[in-house]
Parts: structure tokens; C-alpha cells; sequence
């Protein structure tokens, strides 16, 4: 058995060739059921995102289980197969579990850090689990994946720095004002940047989100999904008083904000600082605000040194991450290993229990006074007596197994305790044959 990884990403494919591969939520069932069909696969799951459509499983054979899924993926994107070999990438045992380590830490994300990778992740296994084409083998790797994420978080702090424009801004934010629970947020411009902004901004938990756009109807829409209020665009100068974070994301060809505004104002906000975050280009607010006091701009060339640096770090952090990935890849190949020489340790803990249990008969037999609670106690000591003579043989051919040429190590262990040298067995058996023959004539 081996676990693979197939698919292709950001990386082996352009965006035309990822979108007619892309798996919605209602194709979801249908093709993790046929790839589950696929005689040679065991077990397997899907991750479909914008940046990648990734297969993992466990097979018996491989290159078999490679063609059957580009069959798939042909079948429902419209590409040929010879096509899609371009782009369709393919990862065996250690290089396979490292991938889906790298893919659930957010180290192979085109954004190093990236948060939701996770809950794709989690996603991504949950429709399996739900479809039951996850096993033991799976479920191990897939708590082991999310296992790896969560230590790489937290001890690298991969995911810390800001690497978006609207996450830096309110990254910013924090550092001038700290809490931002009892902040008035103005967003001037109902855009993406600006949405995105917003959805920061509430999920820091800001006091009152308002928003103010040429296209009221744009700005009510805006404010209705965060709980805010909308502004007609000439009234927003009312407002300003009322803004500790102000958030500029329009199309004008001129400043919108000028000092003359914030000057007016000065008296009404009694020295509280205003934090402005212009991402708009061309800038819509004038240069000079920033000379006034307690009051804070930043426009989207800040913005970018700040996630420049950022990314920067990120991928420092992700140098210490892989090293991380490498150990717990070992690991768990190591348990994989291991999981091939259990039929066979097994076995031999069955025959061993088969020895016990007529040893145990004969002797009982030959001493009928035995009461319970003595022939209970005998049994116990000789299953002690089992279990440490087999604990050092158990625990040697689990560490060979994990090692290189495992195979002759495992097959040498299994011959071992094969039936084939119970020899007393044999002649005993031969004796009998000979003693029936004579009783025959």
C-alpha cells in the first residue's frame, strides 16, 4: 500500500487549465465516488480550491490509480489526457505525505501563511469522512496534517505578519490604538479592497462600521452585511467627527480629504487620534493631513513596504517550518512501516496463544483441584511469561521495518514461527500414519 498525492496547483498549471478542473460543491459526491470506484484505491479525498484540485489516497498500485484519476479528470474538465500530463503532477510515499504537509501548513499556499488553507483542509476531509472513503491510514495522516499546521503556527509564526494590503491596514490600526472594540470605522468607497477591509475591521471587533459611496445603494449594501450604516456621499463630512479609522478606496482622480477637513474638526474629536488608510489610486487624500496632530495616514506605498517585509519573514519562517515537516514526515512514514509488519506480529502473538491454550488445557486436566481463582492466576503468569519473550522480537522487527530492505527482515521474522518447522509436529504426524498402517493389516 501506498499513499499518493495527484493533482495540479498554482504552480504546474495556469489559472484556464485550473478552472476547467475546478470541483464545485454539487460535482463533490459524484467524482470522490468514482475515484473511490477505482479497484486499485483504498482510500481518498479531494482538495479543491482556487489555487489548486488535488487528489490523496492510498493504493496498491500506483501508476494505475494515476491513470484512472486523469481518465476522471479528463471526463469532467474536457481536456485530453496527453494534455492534462502537463500539468498533473504526482507524489509517492515520503514526497506525497511532505506535500499534504506543506498544502494543510500553508507552506505551498501562494501566499506563505495564509489562513484558509485550514479550513479548506478541514472541509476537504470532512466531505470525505461523510462519503466513507477515508480509513484508518487517512484519518491518521489527515489529524497528523492538521497536527503539523497548528505546531508550525505557533511556533513559527508563519501566519503573524500582515501580506495583504486591507490585513496590513488594520494590522496598523491595532498598533496605534491596540483595542479597536470601542472604534467608529468610516470606509469611503464600498469596492473589494473596501469589503475586504471591512470583513478585517468586524472581525476585530470594531464598535459601528460606516459606509459612504457615490452609489448609495452600493454603500447600503455594504453596510447591511456588517451590521453598519449607511451615508449619502455629501453627507459624509458630518461624519468625520464621529471616525477614529477612516478607510479611502474610491475612483476619484483627486483628493476627497483635506486638511482644511480635519482642521475643522480638532476641537470636536478633543486630541483622540484618526487613523487614515488611503488605498486608493490615485491617492484621495491630500498629503498635508499628515502634518496635523493625532492624526495618522498611510497610504498604499506604506502599506506595501509594511507587506513586503512581511513576506519577507513569512519565508523565513517557512525555512524553519520545513524543517519541521521533514521530522514529522519521518515520523509518520516510520508508523507506516510499522503498519506492514503487524499481520505478521500478529500472527505470531496467535500462535503463542495457541501454545498457551493447550498447554494450559492439558495442565488444568492433569491437576483437576485447581479451584478458579489459582488456574486464573497460572494463566495470567503464563501470559506475562508470553508477552515478555516476545517483547524484544516485536520490538526489533518493528524498528527493521522501518528501516530499508524491510522486506527480507519481515519475511525472515514470519518464516521463523512458520509451521513448517514445528518439526515434532511433523514426525508425530508420521508416527500416527505408521501405527494406523499397522493396525490396518
Amino acid at each position: 500500500m501506498e499513499i499518493f498525492a495527484t493533482g495540479l496547483n498554482y504552480k504546474t498549471a495556469p489559472v484556464e487549465i485550473r478552472e476547467k478542473l475546478a470541483i464545485t460543491e454539487d460535482m463533490y459526491p459524484d467524482i470522490l465516488s468514482k475515484i473511490n470506484q477505482i479497484p486499485t484505491i483504498y482510500e481518498s479525498c479531494i482538495l479543491s480550491t482556487c489555487n489548486r484540485v488535488e487528489i490523496y489516497g492510498i493504493t496498491d498500485d500506483i501508476q494505475t490509480s494515476y491513470n484512472e484519476v486523469l481518465k476522471i479528470f479528463s471526463s469532467y474538465s474536457g481536456i485530453k489526457i496527453d494534455e492534462l500530463k502537463k500539468y498533473v503532477f504526482l507524489y509517492t510515499d515520503k514526497e506525497a505525505i511532505k506535500h499534504i504537509f506543506s498544502v494543510s501548513s500553508s507552506i505551498d499556499s501562494m501566499v506563505i501563511g495564509e489562513p484558509q488553507i485550514v479550513c479548506q483542509f478541514k472541509d476537504a476531509f470532512s466531505k470525505s469522512r461523510e462519503q466513507k472513503t477515508v480509513k484508518h491510514i487517512m484519518t491518521r495522516l489527515f489529524d497528523k496534517a492538521m497536527n503539523v499546521s497548528k505546531k508550525i503556527r505557533t511556533s513559527t509564526g508563519i501566519s503573524r505578519r500582515a501580506v495583504s494590503i486591507s490585513y496590513a491596514a488594520i494590522e496598523l490600526a491595532k498598533k496605534i490604538f491596540g483595542d479597536l472594540s470601542d472604534k467608529n470605522v468610516l470606509l469611503l468607497g464600498a469596492g473589494e479592497m473596501a469589503e475586504l477591509a471591512a470583513r478585517h475591521l468586524a472581525s476585530s471587533g470594531v464598535k459601528h462600521i460606516f459606509v459612504s459611496n457615490r452609489t448609495f445603494e452600493k454603500a447600503v449594501q455594504l453596510a447591511d452585511e456588517f451590521g453598519g450604516s449607511a451615508i449619502r456621499f455629501n453627507k459624509l463630512f458630518e461624519f468625520l467627527p464621529e471616525a477614529d479609522i477612516i478607510i479611502v478606496s474610491t475612483g476619484a482622480k483627486e483628493p476627497i480629504l483635506r486638511k482644511e477637513h480635519f482642521k475643522s474638526i480638532e476641537k470636536q474629536r478633543q486630541g483622540k487620534p484618526v487613523f487614515i488608510i488611503d488605498i486608493s489610486v490615485p491617492r484621495n487624500v491630500a498629503d498635508d493631513v499628515n502634518d496635523l496632530e493625532n492624526v495618522f495616514l498611510y497610504n498604499i506605498d506604506d502599506l506595501k513596504t509594511v507587506v513586503d517585509k512581511n513576506l519577507e519573514e513569512r519565508k523565513i519562517a517557512a525555512e524553519s517550518a520545513k524543517l519541521l515537516i521533514e521530522e514529522e514526515v519521518a515520523k509518520f512514514d516510520r508508523w507506516l512501516k510499522q503498519l506492514k509488519v503487524n499481520p505478521v506480529i500478529s500472527k505470531v502473538r496467535n500462535y503463542a496463544d495457541e501454545i498457551r491454550e493447550t498447554q494450559l488445557e492439558r495442565l488444568f486436566r492433569d491437576m483437576p483441584y485447581l479451584n478458579e481463582k489459582e488456574r486464573e492466576n497460572i494463566d495470567l503468569a503464563v501470559r506475562a511469561i508470553i508477552n515478555k519473550l516476545l517483547h524484544r522480537p516485536t520490538m526489533y522487527i518493528k524498528d527493521k521495518a522501518a528501516k530499508e530492505n524491510s522486506e527480507l527482515y519481515i519475511e525472515i521474522f514470519e518464516d521463523m514461527f512458520s509451521s513448517r518447522w514445528d518439526l515434532r509436529r511433523k514426525h508425530n504426524n508420521k508416527t500416527h500414519s505408521k501405527k494406523g498402517k499397522g493396525s490396518e493389516k
